[in-house]
């Protein structure tokens, strides 16, 4: 399968750092399976002989399955959106395979309103109806990341279903609030499509997952961490006004939320050596 370059890691807090710990790779999906699927990921890490290590994420309005193998243990489902940032503490030896869902593409497998896996779980077998202990095994077989992909690329699309046209819908109204800085309320981004914002709103609930309004708040907030960690951010009034928040206040308490710290001392953090 071919491997993607990724223009950037906005999403894994202090990626630099992490990158040193553990790898990652993307590949693409079959052309098939691409209106559902964005990319698959393998990320390993060997931290036998040395300290865990705890890597904190921010969420995408992307559902993941993963095949996880490490040394506690195994799991195979689906993760739903996380309303905050989620960690992940490595430790030993692992693999994990992972299917990154466009926003709203695995509505079309589940046939369930998204949003009820919000800040849960669901095991293999109860989103796919079949134990997952054959595909695991083939998948943990191989050692090439491309092989693992392989694998779960041939399980979807053994089941593909039809193209529902509110999957390509959503997806390109959460591809135009990563594309467009300037589109941060709900009701311009309604207006670009021609949407009522109530049809955008039952639309998000229903095939993605989370709101409109949690879409643009969460890419301006993993902006935000991103200019940070580059050096580029520490004028917060500035940088309130530029990611559409209403005031400098607004903009530390929705961080705070999702990071679990304020901006001046997430930037703290990044300055230690």
């Amino acid at each position: 399968m071919e491997t993607i370059a990724a223009a950037t890691n906005r999403g894994i807090l202090r990626a630099d750092a992490g990158m040193k710990r553990f790898s990652l790779t993307r590949y693409a999906p079959s052309p098939e399976l691409a209106y559902f699927v964005k990319h698959y990921w393998v990320v390993r890490w060997d931290l036998r002989g040395q300290a865990p290590y705890r890597q904190v994420n921010l969420p995408f309005p992307n559902l993941n399955l993963a095949f996880e193998r490490e040394s506690s243990g195994k799991y195979a489902g689906v993760y739903g959106i996380s309303s905050e940032s989620s960690f992940r503490i490595l430790r030993g030896e692992g693999r994990v395979l992972g299917v990154k869902f466009q926003p709203g593409g695995f509505y079309p497998y589940f046939r369930q309103p998204i949003s009820k896996l919000a800040d849960t779980r669901i095991g293999f077998d109860e989103a796919f109806g079949v134990q997952p202990d054959a595909l695991e095994a083939d998948i943990f077989a191989r050692d090439d990341g491309a092989d693992m992909a392989q694998i779960a690329d041939r399980f979807l699309l053994s089941r593909v279903p039809d193209r529902d046209p509110n999957v390509g819908l959503a997806t390109a109204i959460v591809q135009a609030v990563i594309d467009d800085r300037d589109l941060t309320k709900v009701d311009r981004l309604a207006e670009r499509f021609g949407l009522h914002m109530r049809t955008m709103q039952r639309l998000f609930s229903c095939y993605v997952g989370v709101s409109p309004k949690w879409v643009i708040q969460r890419f301006r907030l993993q902006e935000a961490a991103d200019r940070m960690e580059r050096g580029e951010a520490t004028d917060w009034p500035k940088l309130s006004q530029d990611l559409g928040f209403y005031d400098q206040s607004h903009f530390i308490k929705c961080f705070k939320a999702m990071i679990g710290r304020s901006p001046e001392a997430y930037l703290e953090e990044i300055r230690e050596p």
